[in-house]
Formats: C-alpha cells, structure tokens, sequence
C-alpha cells in the first residue's frame, strides 16, 4: 500500500505556461441570457488549433449547452464565473447521446457522454478549475432523458477514455443524474472540489491512477464518491490505484451544504431509506475494484461505507483508515458479494479479499442492519481485517422488528441477484455484526455499543470459518 500511495502521489506533471482565450474575445456574453457555447467552443477549437491553452470564463454567468473539450485545454474559471446549463428549446439543445452496442449492461446514464454539459472523449491533458460555479439547477435532468427529448443532458462533466486529467476547486450544484462521469479515464487528478448535487456527486468508472483529495460531497439522494466499474467501455475494466483523503461526504438536502444552511428536512432517498452520501463500490462491478486506500474521511448524515462486487469483478487489496462517521442511515460498514451478473455470459464469479479496515470511529448509527458482511456459499468474503473500530448504536428494537421487517423497505430480502444495498438483507437478527458466507475474518480492538436497549443479539454468524474477535 506503501507503493500505491507514492505512485497516486507522484503523478501529478508541470504545466508550461500557456496562452489565455478569454471566452469574451469570442462572443460569450456571461449576461445569463445569451447562449454562450458557440463562443465557448470557438475559443477552444482556436486553442486547440495552436497547440492547446487555456480558455477562460471571467465574471459573469454562461448559459450553455454542450462544451466539447479537446486536447491540451483548460477551461478556468474566475471566482465570479458561472457555466450554467441552459433550457433546451424546440430549436437547440444538448448534443445527442452517442451509440453505445454495450448499453444493455448498464443504465443510460452509464452508457452515453456526449449528452452533457461539457463532455470529452479519448482526449489527453484536460484540466478544469478555478473557483467558479457550473450550475444545473432545474435543467440537468435526473434519470432517463424523456422519450422524444434528448437534447435534454444529464451530467455536467462526462469523459471517457481520456487521459492526465485535472479538476480542481471548482463549485458544482444541482447536476443531475451524475455531477462527473469519468469513465475509462487514467491519471486522474479531483482536488478541492465542493458538489452539493441531486444525485450521483462523483462517478469513477473503470479509471485507473486515481487521486481525489480535499473534496466536500453533498448527495442526499445518491452516492457521494463512487467507484465503479461497468461494461460501458465493452469490456471488463477494473477501478484500480486510487487514493481518496480527506474528504467530507454527506446526505444534508441538496443545495444545503452550498448555502451553509446544512438542511435536514428531507429524511430520505428515493429508495426511502434515510439519506445516501457515503463513499461506495459498485454497484456496476464487471472489471473489479484494486489497490484502493481511503485515509481521513468523513461521513455526516449519511450511508457508511459500502463496497459491492455483484457482476463479476474482484473486489482486492483495500485499505480503509482514520474514518469518523456520524448520524449514519444504515450498516456502517457493508461487504458484499453477489451474483446479479449483469453483463455478457460467461462472466466470473463475484469476490471480494484483502480488505483492511482501522482507526475508524462511528457515533448514532442506524442498527437495523448491523455490520454487514454477506458473500456467497460459493464465494465467500475473504481475509478482512478490522483493527481499532468504536461504533455506537442507536438500538430500540426488538425481536418482533425483525419477524415482522418493521420499519423496512425491501420485500426481496437475501435475493443474492439483486441490487445489492443493506436494506436488500431485511433487519438483521443481530445489532452489532451480521456475517454469511466469509472466511479468514478478523476483529481487533473493536468495540460496539447501544445507546438504548436492543432486544437482539450482538453478533449473528452463518456459514462462517476462522473468525477472531480479539
């Protein structure tokens, strides 16, 4: 892990100087009004046509549709600089979702970049930074275009197949299904970036030599820092050498964490069950998850850590450490493998191995579902280590929760084909740890208590072999 972090750390190169394109001197307006990506995209095809260079948003706000980025090109914005999504009409809009012959393995948000608000393909050298805002509020749309609409877009930054990309402080709000997609994306670079968005905050798909650090995410109905891994690319990349540190992820109401006012009036996600955030693998797991160090993160009102292979990848060698976790929905920590298998036939099965966890402290933790560690008969969870943990739970509930699923939201219970999250498993016959289907587990200076009496047992283990708890 050592070698891990000195590599993530050593990537990042100089930048020579280069010569500014002030969007102005090519028509934008920056008055809100007028639709500034004609100009926006003139000035980058002029720098691209010198050899690349920086394009540059001075005070002011920029309606846009689609900015399509090329090699060698910065796009700066100045503190006061807006890029904000503009409506689509009758007559303009977004550019079109490009064809995607591997789209039946993964949703349409996962499939298609071009339909944006600045997206890039098989490009090198691509920063965007400064402190400035790209805004989608009420026109990035949350899910699947509507039928007959896709000049509608759905993310504000999508690249795919790219390389040496930097993205650095920049402001997010409200961005719809994915505030970034990157996918397929090596030497990677996210530093000191606030998202306060509706859905998924930052998707890293299939990209390797990842470095996210510094971050703020606020994603109450969605994931905030999420790994992935799908078959979007049409075939089984894995996610893998990637640092995450110091990071604050969090489920407050969207907008909220923006504005400093920190909302808790939106108890829960579409999925109805309490706000999401957090930090996750998956679910999209063909290519696999590894070498992933997470250092010195926080989570607040939000889901705790999750990771999930369940088509076909290989969760391996993670290291987790200096966690604090408070006013946590639903399983702190959650372990799964599954066999949802989504993806062409002929996929391996599902597994998840060498996963270290220490110095993590969670306080107010949902106990419906416990620590959660679930694999499969076949394919256990393998060699976990979980080394100086505090966590307190709320409790309150009684043996009857759990024959009745009280207060739950899934009738699918177990369904190992499934979508996989904790409520997926039902209200767990144990508060502090739930464990199926593992093998070479260990416990160490862990340490779970109740803020109120439970009427279950602590721990619940089925099918499991060579477990210490010291």
């Amino acid at each position: 892990m050592k070698k891990l972090i000195f590599l993530i750390l050593a990537f990042a190169g100089v930048t020579a100087q280069a010569k500014v394109y002030n969007v102005r001197d090519f028509g934008a307006a920056g008055d809100g009004v007028q639709i500034d990506s004609p100009a926006v995209n003139e000035a980058i095809d002029a720098a691209f046509t010198d050899g690349g260079g920086v394009v540059y948003f001075p005070d002011g706000v920029y309606s846009c549709y689609s900015i399509r980025l090329k090699d060698d090109i910065t796009l700066r914005l100045a503190d006061g600089a807006v890029i904000k999504a503009a409506a689509p009409t009758a007559e303009q809009g977004y550019d079109l979702p490009e064809p995607n012959e591997w789209d039946a393995y993964q949703d349409f948000g996962h499939s298609h970049w071009k339909n944006s608000l600045i997206w890039g393909m098989e490009l090198e050298n691509i920063t965007i930074e400064g402190r400035g805002l790209i805004d989608g509020t009420g026109v990035l749309s949350r899910g699947v275009p509507r039928k007959g609409s896709f000049a509608e877009a759905n993310k504000a930054i999508a690249l795919k197949n790219c390389r040496n990309v930097k993205i650095k402080d920049i402001r997010m709000l409200q961005c719809g299904h994915f505030a970034m997609l990157l996918t397929g994306v090596d030497w990677l670079e996210i530093d000191g970036v606030l998202v306060d968005t509706n859905r998924d905050a930052l998707d890293i798909d299939c990209c390797a030599n990842v470095k996210i650090t510094d971050c703020v995410v606020n994603t109450l109905n969605d994931d905030a820092i999420v790994l992935k891994s799908s078959y979007g690319l049409g075939w089984a990349k894995p996610t893998e050498n990637v640092l995450i540190k110091n990071c604050l992820v969090s489920g407050y109401d969207p907008g909220t964490v923006m504005d400093g006012s920190f909302g808790t009036s939106i108890t829960a996600a579409p999925d109805r069950d309490g706000p999401t955030g957090r930090i996750k693998f998956g679910t999209e797991s063909n290519g696999g998850f590894k070498n992933i160090v997470i250092r010195n993160c926080e989570f607040k009102r939000c889901r705790g850590l999750a990771f999930e292979t369940v088509d076909g990848g290989l969760i391996e060698n993670i290291s987790v450490k200096g966690i604090v976790m408070d006013d946590i929905w639903n399983s702190p920590i959650y372990i799964r493998v599954g066999d949802r298998m989504r993806g062409p036939e002929g996929l391996p099965a599902s597994a998840a191995r060498n996963i270290e966890i220490s110095d993590v402290r969670v306080t107010n933790c949902d106990s419906r579902y416990a620590l959660l560690i679930v694999g499969l008969p076949d394919s256990p969870v393998e060699n976990v280590s979980l080394k100086n943990i505090s966590i307190q739970y709320k409790g309150g509930l009684t043996k009857d929760d759990v024959r009745e699923q009280r207060g739950s939201n899934s009738f699918f219970f177990g369904r190992n084909n499934g979508y996989p999250e904790p409520s997926a498993h039902g209200i767990q016959p144990a508060w502090g740890l739930s464990m199926q289907h593992a093998r070479n587990i260990s416990f160490k200076n862990v340490e779970m208590e109740l803020m109120q009496p439970d009427e279950r047992e602590k721990i619940y283990l089925k099918d499991v072999e060579n477990f210490s708890w010291e």
